[in-house]
C-alpha cells in the first residue's frame, strides 16, 4: 500500500453502504490553506487555534441571526428532519441545532452484555494495542498516551490497552453517549488548545490530541475493567459539555455534548479486553477510517 500523503483526499469505509466514500469537509480549503502553507501555519499560530478565537466563533453560533443558518445546511449535506426529535423550525440558533437530540429508534443501542457500542457518530478508528501502533492517519505517528491522558500513571496501566477514537464532523450528530454499562466517575477537564481535528491536521501533527482541550471520566465495569472515555475539543468548538451525573450509566445513556464544530472522543480499555469488529480492524490498519453511529456494535469482550 502506497504511503497516505497529507494532501490526499479523505476517505472512509462505509459500513451502511459497504463502499468507500470520499470525506465532504465542511470548510475544506480552508483547512487547506491553513494547514498546507506558510502563510496558513501564521494564521494558525496567531489565531485559529487559541481557545479565544473558538469562544468568538462559538458565540456567532449562538446569536439568533445564526438560525438563518440551520435550514440551508440541512439541505447541503442531506441531514433527515425525521430523525430529530425536534422540527427545524423549532431552534432557535444553529448550536441548539447543532446538539440536537434525535429519537431513540434513530439510534438503537445493541443489547448484547458483551458488547461495547460507538459513543458517537463519525469516523471510526481502532488500535488492538497502541504499544503496536506505527501510524495514526499517516505512518510513523505515535501516540504520547501520558500526556493525551495528563498522567503517567494511567499511560503506564493502559501502554498496551485499545484505544477507539470516533471523529465527528460537522456535519454528524454531536452529542455522545457512554459506549458500556457501569459507574461512571466525575468528569477531569485537561486544559489545552484548540487546533482542528480534521484529517487534514492530525496527517500533519497527531500532538494536536494531547495539545487541545480535553475532558477524561473513567468508567467502573463489570465486564471490560475501567474503561476510559475522553473528549477532545477543537477548533471552532465552543465548549464540551457534560449532561451526565456521576454513578450508575447504561449503554447508550446521553453523557453530553460538542457545540459547533469538529470534535472527537476517545475509548481507552485496559489490555486484551476486546475483540474490535472486522471491518474496523482491516480498514483501521490501512489507516482509513469506517463510518459507523452511535449504539452499533464496535467490539465484544474477550472471554
Amino acid at each position: 500500500m502506497n504511503a497516505i500523503q497529507t494532501s490526499d483526499p479523505i476517505t472512509y469505509f462505509n459500513r451502511y453502504s459497504g463502499e468507500l466514500e470520499q470525506e465532504e469537509i465542511y470548510g475544506e480549503s480552508f483547512l487547506r490553506w491553513t494547514y498546507q502553507s506558510f502563510p496558513g501555519q501564521i494564521a494558525l499560530a496567531v489565531a485559529a487555534k487559541r481557545v479565544w478565537f473558538s469562544k468568538w466563533y462559538g458565540r456567532r453560533m449562538d446569536s439568533a441571526v445564526s438560525r438563518e443558518k440551520v435550514l440551508p445546511f440541512i439541505k447541503t449535506y442531506g441531514l433527515d428532519p425525521a430523525e430529530f426529535l425536534d422540527p427545524p423550525e423549532s431552534f432557535q440558533t444553529f448550536n441548539e441545532f447543532f446538539y440536537r437530540k434525535l429519537k431513540p429508534a434513530a439510534r438503537p443501542i445493541d443489547a448484547a452484555v458483551d458488547s461495547l457500542v460507538f459513543p458517537a457518530d463519525g469516523r471510526q478508528l481502532v488500535v488492538p494495542d497502541i504499544s503496536q501502533a506505527d501510524g495514526f492517519w499517516v505512518k510513523g505517528q505515535r501516540m504520547d498516551l501520558a500526556r493525551l491522558l495528563g498522567s503517567r500513571e494511567l499511560a503506564e496501566r493502559y501502554q498496551h490497552g485499545s484505544l477507539l477514537i470516533s471523529r465527528l464532523c460537522p456535519v454528524d450528530y454531536h452529542r455522545y453517549h457512554f459506549p458500556i454499562a457501569g459507574t461512571a466517575g466525575a468528569a477531569k477537564m485537561i486544559p489545552g488548545s484548540l487546533s482542528s481535528v480534521s484529517p487534514i491536521a492530525l496527517r500533519k501533527r497527531l500532538a494536536i490530541l494531547w495539545e487541545n482541550k480535553r475532558t477524561l471520566t473513567e468508567i467502573q465495569t463489570a465486564t471490560m475493567g475501567t474503561v476510559l472515555m475522553i473528549e477532545v475539543g477543537a477548533a471552532c468548538v465552543g465548549g464540551i459539555h457534560q449532561t451526565f451525573s456521576p454513578g450508575a450509566v447504561a449503554k447508550g445513556d446521553d453523557k453530553g455534548y460538542f457545540t459547533f464544530g469538529g470534535s472527537m472522543t476517545m475509548v481507552l480499555m485496559e489490555p486484551k479486553r476486546i475483540r474490535f469488529s472486522d471491518d474496523l480492524l482491516e480498514h483501521s490498519a490501512q489507516q482509513r477510517e469506517v463510518y459507523a453511529r452511535m449504539g452499533d456494535v464496535a467490539g465484544h469482550m474477550v472471554d
